[in-house]
């Protein structure tokens, strides 16, 4: 991480600048302010990273992230959530008016769907930016290449990092618990983000 840092002669996130009226961001060829509220975007798995180790905290594996997205306390370890809110019921257009009103080229702000939380008060798991995990891309057990090879078994590997969650720049169909995606650790893309994550003492 540290090398990469260097050779990109980076002091902030790459399509960040600071300014006298505050910080700004590069998005779609036009300069913005860097808006307070929404999730952390623009960032590659090294910042994140970063980021974490400075304020004590860890990026979450991606078991532990399915788990906060998917997982009922009170319904015990056997149900598992399609989405957060939904149980796996939910129609996917009433999924998607959740997140977003499908005239944003953005993420909506934190907290802005609070019905969208889960069981355990985990809020904007999905559809806000893809965030990034601690968990190298590989294989679950028992994985077949589908619909071909180079759909996802050419990434596994220490190359690439898993991302879960879903962005809003993708379609409701893909914005569930259980799916992932994966990019190069330097990808500083406008649908990135991360949380961080803590051991429980």
């Amino acid at each position: 991480g540290w090398a990469w840092r260097t050779e990109a002669d980076l002091v902030a996130p790459q399509f960040w600048s600071a300014t006298a009226d505050g910080w700004t961001r590069r998005r779609y060829g036009r300069v913005e302010p860097l808006p307070d509220l929404e999730p952390v975007q623009h960032v590659c798995w090294y910042e994140a990273d970063a980021f974490a180790r400075w304020a004590g905290r860890r990026l979450p594996t991606e078991a532990e992230w399915e788990k906060a997205a998917s997982w009922d306390p009170a319904a015990g370890e056997a149900v598992k959530r399609r989405r957060p809110w939904d149980g796996a019921a939910t129609p996917l257009a009433e999924a998607a008016a959740l997140w977003t009103d499908g005239r944003r080229f953005g993420p909506d702000e934190v907290g802005a769907h609070p019905a969208g939380a889960t069981p355990a008060g985990v809020h904007d798991l999905l559809g806000g930016v893809w965030e990034w995990t601690a968990s190298d891309f590989a294989p679950y057990p028992g994985f077949t290449s589908f619909p071909y090879r180079e759909y996802s078994e050419v990434f596994f590997g220490d190359g690439y990092k898993v991302l879960r969650g879903g962005s809003w720049a993708n379609g409701p169909e893909l914005i569930r618990a259980g799916n992932r995606s994966s990019e190069r650790p330097d990808a500083a893309l406008n649908v990135l983000g991360f949380r961080v994550a803590m051991d429980s003492r």
